[in-house]
């Protein structure tokens, strides 16, 4: 018997638009996991899908080649992440005038990692875009690019305080930023506190919140370490014990985060972003149940070639 109260509220839900992030492949293998989530995730119609710099920029050449794959070979449209790091304002602006005439309008603009690794001491380059909110602005000067920026639910590691993190991300917004993508948090209260924040600021662009579907609870916390994002006790007790039962881990993760994700929608949320880590199965399923199905328009992407 399906439950009167969850049937109603999905009845009543307007449409959710998703948007999906990858990274860049490593190796031939990597590869191939890469394009198969691609081709699973695209027939629900993602707003967006983004991919990622790797930290140092360690990943420009792959990135670059992803994005431009997506463009070129599938219906979707693609978000090209860019950082700040390593790189001069000539060689970062040659960068996005490449993407504008590969047609991608879309840069997820950040200041990146330290070449020297996370926890060490961020250094522009000499040449280079300082921060985040000149990136933005060099991005905007080049042509109208739709730019999302990164947010802080609770505030970047290297930020004094949630409240300059969010003076922080206007002078993004001033710089021309459209929206903001949230670290991931697993506490909802986090986000809508953090929203309440962020509009008393001023700050009107969309913050989309970004999920990090739950499968390896050891790898979610070591992320979560280095981005500053709390993992909350219960959500330790879930996953206690299964270090060795990937099966039953599955099942916790689609449960944790399927709850996180219909309270996000059941308390008017739009727009939800997930970190996907290249892997399909979970996020598809949580998409399912948000009532999202296959449509006809991204087929194309579903006979890409490897």
């Amino acid at each position: 018997m399906t439950p009167p109260i969850r049937a109603s509220r999905e009845l009543s839900r307007p449409p959710v638009r998703v948007s999906f992030e990858f990274f860049p492949p490593k190796t031939e293998e990597m590869e191939r996991t890469l394009w198969a989530s691609i081709e699973r995730l695209a027939p629900l119609g993602p707003s967006f899908v983004s991919v990622t710099y790797g930290a140092g920029g360690s990943t420009r050449e792959r990135t670059h080649a992803t994005v431009e794959k997506i463009a070129r070979e599938t219906a979707l449209a693609p978000a090209a992440h860019l950082t700040c790091v390593a790189a001069s304002r000539a060689e970062i602006d040659e960068v996005v005038r490449d993407y504008a005439g590969a047609g991608i309008r879309h840069i997820v603009a950040l200041r990146g990692d330290p070449v020297t690794g996370v926890g060490t001491a961020y250094v522009p380059h000499p040449d280079g875009y300082a921060h985040a909110c000149d990136l933005v602005a060099g991005i905007r000067a080049i042509g109208d690019f739709e730019v999302s920026v990164s947010a802080y639910p609770e505030k970047h590691p290297e930020s004094p305080s949630l409240d300059a993190d969010i003076d922080y991300l206007k002078r993004k917004v001033d710089a021309g930023a459209t929206r903001a993508i949230t670290q991931f948090f697993f506490e909802n209260d986090v986000y809508f506190r953090y929203l309440d924040k962020v509009r008393a600021a001023g700050i009107d662009i969309p913050i989309v919140p970004g999920i990090l579907p739950v499968t390896n609870f050891k790898q979610a916390s070591n992320f979560a370490g280095r981005t500053g994002a709390s993992v909350p006790g219960w959500l330790l007790k879930r996953f206690e014990g299964l270090d060795d039962d990937p099966e039953t881990r599955k099942l916790i993760a689609a449960a944790v985060a399927a709850e996180q994700v219909t309270d996000l929608v059941d308390r008017g949320v739009g727009d939800i972003h997930f970190y996907t880590l290249n892997r399909a199965d979970l996020v598809y399923a949580i998409c399912h149940l948000l009532g999202l199905r296959p449509q006809g328009a991204a087929a194309p992407a579903q006979r890409l070639a490897v």
